[in-house]
């Protein structure tokens, strides 16, 4: 599964293949939850995903960066970050897929 990229529309499919709703339901339904996520997220509130991780967002303050390249300082104003935290199970079975 080297550079494959899960999709919405794998989602989708997963759904359609193991529930049993309609393509088009399971679509909704992938669509629902990545929106009620998201808006979850904006609001600032964390988002747990039980044996799997947490989303969420946090506040970085102004500072002075570089540019690698120039050498030049350069103003970073402030701003929300997304963040995720995997839980341990997600840590433990990504560390069992790297034994051989």
């Amino acid at each position: 599964m080297a550079g494959k990229t899960l999709t919405r529309m794998d989602l989708s499919e997963a759904v359609f293949r193991e529930v049993g709703l309609s393509r088009n339901e399971s679509a909704q339904l992938v669509e629902r939850v990545i929106e009620l996520m998201s808006d979850e997220l904006v609001s600032g509130e964390q988002v747990k995903i039980s044996s799997f991780g947490t989303f969420s967002v946090r506040s970085k303050t102004a500072r002075v960066g570089r540019n690698p390249k120039t050498g030049e300082e350069a103003p970073i104003p402030p701003r929300r970050v997304l963040t995720f935290r995997p839980s341990h199970l997600m840590k433990d079975r990504v560390a069992s897929g790297n034994k051989s």
